[in-house]
């Protein structure tokens, strides 16, 4: 068993242990809101920590523990998001239809300019399994997440199955699919985590699952990105992460702390050369943070 270590400040709380000490840790019936992004079992290296184990067996063995645990933290209004790779949804999905109530099953699209696979069909999208605990009361805020219509709102065409007819509507609910950028180096919200999730994708997901002053709860919280968001939402949060070096990041993020064993807690820092022909200038840019700094100078002859 690990020690699980406590940082407050204000509505926000780090716990920093194993996730299934952490969640036994909390209160059940408590928390309006889960959102899980957990190791996907496909060998990604957290910090030293491999994202890989035995056998399909054993990983999900491991999830359907903190699944458990973390169904016994949700309000009886709660819902839950869990993300997983796409060879494992179904096993998640599977468990959680015989233990929660499923509504949607969530596409994230994405594109990658990466190396994709040779022998197979790249992967470029990871699946969002959203479930509640009551099918018939849970909380839903759909106007808090709509999104302009690209089709017959644009072109000005009428709805002829209404009586009487009418123009489309301009703004809707979105689809199951959704189409965010990943998190990439010269993006202001990247910190150093192999899987960070965008914030637009949280804010969909607390708008719509949550109300102010709810508790958002993220089971491995990585960049806290999770606890950010809810944060500027007004919601409460705890976050879970076992690994320090995420944890600082997290103590930094929510400004819960300044410093961490007399270290002090700064933002990634980014140098990139920028060339700029009609200025004939070079620009150096650093993000510090939620801060900007241009550094120009002339260009070398």
């Amino acid at each position: 068993m690990m020690q699980v270590k406590i940082f407050t400040k204000g509505d926000h709380k780090i716990l920093h242990g194993d996730i299934v000490d952490a969640l036994n840790s909390i209160e059940d019936n408590s928390v309006n809101l889960i959102f899980a992004d957990p190791p996907y079992n496909i060998g990604k290296n957290f910090n030293g920590r491999k994202d890989r184990w035995v056998s399909r067996t054993s990983y999900m063995k491991w999830c359907k523990q903190w699944i458990g645990l973390a169904i016994n933290k949700l309000k009886s209004n709660g819902s839950m998001y869990i993300m997983s790779a796409t060879q494992f949804a179904p096993d998640f999905e599977f468990f959680l239809r015989s233990r929660i109530e499923m509504k949607s099953r969530i596409i994230w699209s994405y594109d990658s300019s990466g190396v994709q696979a040779k022998t197979n069909f790249g992967s470029l999208y990871e699946p969002i399994l959203f479930c509640v605990k009551d099918k018939y009361k849970y909380t839903f805020n759909s106007k808090a997440i709509l999104i302009k219509t690209k089709t017959g709102a644009e072109r000005k065409l009428i709805n002829y199955r209404t009586n009487p007819p009418r123009p489309y509507n301009k703004k809707k609910i979105p689809g199951n699919v959704w189409h965010f950028p990943r998190v990439r180096y010269r993006m202001e919200e990247y910190e150093e985590h192999p899987t960070q999730k965008p914030k637009v994708l949280l804010e969909r997901i607390i708008k719509v699952s949550s109300r102010k002053n709810d508790l958002v709860l993220d089971l491995f919280s990585g960049t806290f990105t999770t606890s950010l968001v809810a944060k500027e939402l007004n919601r409460k949060s705890i976050g879970i992460e076992i690994d320090e070096g995420f944890v600082k990041v997290g103590l930094r993020r929510l400004k819960i702390r300044q410093q961490y064993k007399k270290e002090k807690l700064l933002p990634v820092i980014k140098p990139y050369i920028r060339r700029n022909s009609k200025e004939k200038t070079v620009e150096k840019r650093t993000v510090a943070g939620s801060r900007i700094i241009y550094l120009k100078r002339k260009k070398a002859v």
